[in-house]
């Protein structure tokens, strides 16, 4: 019985929102809350009076937008690093909420959590190694193992692998500030609005930037997929609820691989099981994880 499980508190926190819980795991939510984000004062005191309703929390969970770091052996750790978010720069997100709670804190990225949470529960629940993607305001991954998430010095940063330009698509350097036309630069979605001067789902059907995307994103599995022979890619994030971008990318995964790979695109590439809600269904398996 969910009574028996340990309560806990998630967070998603992310560029945008912040997405809070309090309950017994993802399948147990007793109360959820959204919140913008807007400074860290003003988000955090909303953050931690949502908590104080609610006695006897074992853990909290924090799955965030980055960078940040991870590393629990850094002083840094649980801080935000250098982001272009303004005041969030530098800012201790883990210990705030610790100090205001007095509970255990785990942290780590958003899409990290997100893919523990589909790695376990979700998509990729019958897998051995994942990758879950994002492909929205910013483009990132994170990948898990055996049910555990891959990490070393900080955390994967898939957006900024720089793909093969399409030969088609000329006169645009990629907005990503530290190197132009890597992945992020090109195919996130502010990306395709500075280059079209609209979201991708807005362009007509028959429009070219559904080809150049399909075929970033594809490239991009298909290096996952040499770099890390996942058993499944899992793509989420608002640019991919484009009408008919998944299959443009499968497509265009398989024709160009070569038939090399042992298992064909159209198994490995696969859409969210827990979309929307797999930021803060990890936010509460790294709470549980803590106990």
């Amino acid at each position: 019985m969910p009574a028996d499980r340990p309560l806990l508190g998630a967070i998603e926190a992310g560029g945008t929102k912040f997405v809070l819980g309090v309950g017994h795991g993802p399948d147990a939510v007793i109360d959820q809350l959204q919140i913008a984000t807007r400074d860290p004062e003003t988000t955090l005191a909303e953050t931690n009076a949502f908590f104080e309703r609610h006695a006897g929390l074992a853990a909290i969970g924090i799955g965030s937008f980055g960078p940040l770091e991870r590393d629990c052996r850094s002083p840094q750790w649980g801080h935000i690093l250098a982001t272009p978010k303004p005041g969030w720069s530098g800012f201790d997100l883990a210990g705030t909420v610790a100090r205001a709670t007095g509970v255990p804190i785990a942290f780590d990225t958003d899409v990290n959590a997100a893919a523990l949470a589909e790695a376990r529960l979700g998509a990729a629940r019958d897998t051995g190694v994942s990758v879950y993607v994002t492909v929205g305001t910013g483009i990132g991954g994170g990948v898990i193992a055996d049910g555990q998430i891959v990490g070393g010095t900080g955390h994967p940063e898939l957006g900024h692998m720089r793909p093969r330009r399409n030969a088609d698509d000329h006169g645009f350097d990629g907005i990503c500030p530290f190197h132009g036309d890597c992945l992020e630069g090109l195919a996130s979605g502010p990306a395709i609005l500075a280059r079209w001067g609209e979201t991708l789902s807005h362009l007509p059907p028959d429009h070219a930037a559904h080809g150049i995307i399909a075929g970033y994103l594809a490239e991009m599995c298909n290096t996952l997929r040499a770099a890390l022979a996942p058993d499944a890619i899992v793509l989420g994030g608002g640019v991919m609820a484009t009408p008919a971008l998944f299959e443009r990318v499968v497509a265009a995964a398989h024709a160009s691989d070569g038939g090399y790979f042992a298992l064909p695109a159209a198994e490995v590439i696969r859409r969210p099981g827990l979309a929307p809600t797999s930021g803060l269904a990890g936010a509460f398996l790294l709470a549980a994880d803590l106990l």
